[in-house]
């Protein structure tokens, strides 16, 4: 016979209709008297990530790597808050860098808590920075991005007014609820080693990085690289009869 841990925990949670005596309850870590299961606590809303946008209500198309259009992203951070964002398609495991240069007046004045973010990736800058880097693609090339749940995407809201790209938002403590992106983030790691200032390399290095990184043979792909993969969803678009899409 198999019995689950969670099963075990809840066991010993039902006393008092779930709750431990109190005696109990001192001596435990969190103090908390009632359990929660784990999978309640997933997939919830939560602050800037409201009940529209949890991963459960992405679009069922977008976990089908069949259909292209649609990105998985994260930030990379560096040392004095420096930061480079990826985005990863996948359907086709194209990657695009998005530059996040320092704003004007960092390193002037000491920093302050709850003042503006200069460090490059405040709500406000990456959307800004986001949205310059997506709108390149055709529409139908850019229908979701599914995102962790840091808070530089609180402006999700205005980004996808403004490019017609729903994003939704990834449960706690999930990097494999966005894999293609997480696995490129271990490719970067060899151009982009950990423990160094990101705001060193420029908009032109981060494109000459995107393009090795698209022109890589994947065995995934049948030893076809990102690029190519890439190019065949674009052609397709062009050919007649294919229904333009937002």
């Amino acid at each position: 016979m198999r019995i689950s841990h969670e099963a075990i925990y809840q066991a010993l949670f039902i006393q008092g209709r779930g709750a431990l005596e109190r005696e109990l309850v001192t001596c435990l870590r969190t103090g908390r008297a009632l359990r929660q299961p784990r999978a309640r606590s997933r997939n919830k809303p939560h602050g800037h990530v409201t009940a529209d946008v949890v991963l459960s209500e992405r679009p069922a198309e977008a976990a089908d790597r069949a259909v292209p259009g649609h990105w998985e992203g994260d930030l990379i951070i560096g040392t004095s808050r420096s930061a480079i964002g990826t985005l990863v398609e996948r359907s086709s495991r194209s990657t695009l860098l998005v530059h996040l240069p320092r704003l004007e007046g960092w390193g002037e004045k000491p920093y302050v808590k709850n003042g503006p973010a200069l460090g490059g990736y405040g709500a406000v800058a990456m959307n800004a920075a986001l949205t310059a880097s997506i709108t390149t693609l055709p529409e139908q090339l850019r229908k979701t991005v599914t995102w962790d749940r840091g808070k530089e995407l609180s402006g999700h809201a205005q980004f996808a007014l403004e490019t017609g790209t729903r994003v939704f938002f990834a449960d706690p403590h999930s990097p494999w609820q966005r894999p293609s992106n997480e696995n490129t983030n271990g490719l970067l790691l060899q151009y982009f080693p950990k423990g160094t200032d990101l705001s060193r390399w420029s908009a032109e290095d981060l494109e000459a990085v995107a393009y090795a990184l698209n022109n890589r043979p994947r065995k995934v792909l049948g030893w076809k690289t990102p690029a190519e993969v890439f190019e065949e969803h674009l052609r397709s678009l062009q050919q007649p009869g294919v229904a333009s899409t937002g």
